[in-house]
Parts: C-alpha cells; sequence; structure tokens
C-alpha cells in the first residue's frame, strides 16, 4: 500500500517539475521579449526626438499631423512599457 503512495507521489513530483520548468521557460522568454520591445520603443523615441530637434516635422502642416500622431503613438507606448 505504501509503495503505490511512493510511486504516485513519485509520477506527481515529476509531473510539477516538469510544468514548473516549462513554465518558467515561458516566462523567461516573454520577458525578454518585454525587454527587448523596451528598449526598441526607447530607441524609437530617441530617434525621433533627434530628427526632429529643430521642430521643423512639427511646424509643417501636413507632415507635422502625422508627426504629431506617431510621436504620440510612440509616446503611448512607451507609457505602457513603463508601468
Amino acid at each position: 500500500m505504501i509503495e503505490i503512495f511512493a510511486i504516485i507521489f513519485g509520477i506527481i513530483s515529476i509531473i510539477q517539475l516538469y510544468i514548473i520548468t516549462n513554465l518558467y521557460n515561458k516566462t523567461d522568454r516573454l520577458e525578454q521579449w518585454i525587454d527587448g520591445t523596451y528598449i526598441n520603443i526607447q530607441e524609437t523615441l530617441a530617434e525621433f526626438r533627434k530628427i526632429d530637434s529643430t521642430g521643423h516635422f512639427e511646424s509643417d502642416d501636413e507632415i507635422g499631423v502625422i508627426f504629431n500622431q506617431l510621436k504620440e503613438s510612440l509616446q503611448s507606448l512607451d507609457k505602457i512599457t513603463e508601468e
């Protein structure tokens, strides 16, 4: 009787170990992806600020509207990634 419980406990322990390891690996990959995305957003924002350091794009009517919309979208992404 004790042998049966020991075998069942061993099987359950192995299954739990597999599940925990699998979830840890998935979480680690997701964290790496999020870090990479955050870095890309920061680099894009820096490039946007560098491109429009003189303010020429914002002052132009047609280009300025699109530029501001892109800038707002990137800033909203920046806020999301900071949370």
